[in-house]
């Protein structure tokens, strides 16, 4: 599979990891199993930042890498949009619109 090129527009990156998981044999997967796949990694991207931190670890435990944990996860949440036919550009500017009429504190 040719590499994602640097600078990628969000619609290219989505397209990407439809291939990605095409070539893979990952496009089976069904919605709820990509879900919890992503919990395991939001709870190893923690685990990371929590090492970053220095917070107490398990010493027997997999060294997490927080760049690692925040690209693993990224690629979950846009294999969940792309199974729900989502446009995350498109939705990222309509939630961020309804933002701007909230107030924040």
């Amino acid at each position: 599979m040719k590499p994602l090129s640097p600078g990628a527009s969000l619609p290219k990156i989505q397209g990407y990891v439809a291939r990605m998981e095409i070539e893979r044999g990952l496009d089976k997967q069904d919605l709820p199993s990509q879900c919890l796949k992503l919990g395991e990694e939001v709870g190893e991207l923690f685990r990371a930042v929590r090492r970053l931190q220095g917070q107490p670890q398990n010493p027997g435990g997999r060294i997490a890498d927080v760049g690692d944990e925040a690209a693993d996860t990224l690629i979950l949440l846009i294999s969940i949009a792309n199974r729900c036919g989502i446009n995350l550009e498109d939705a990222l500017r309509a939630k961020e619109a309804r933002n701007e009429t909230r107030v924040w504190i």
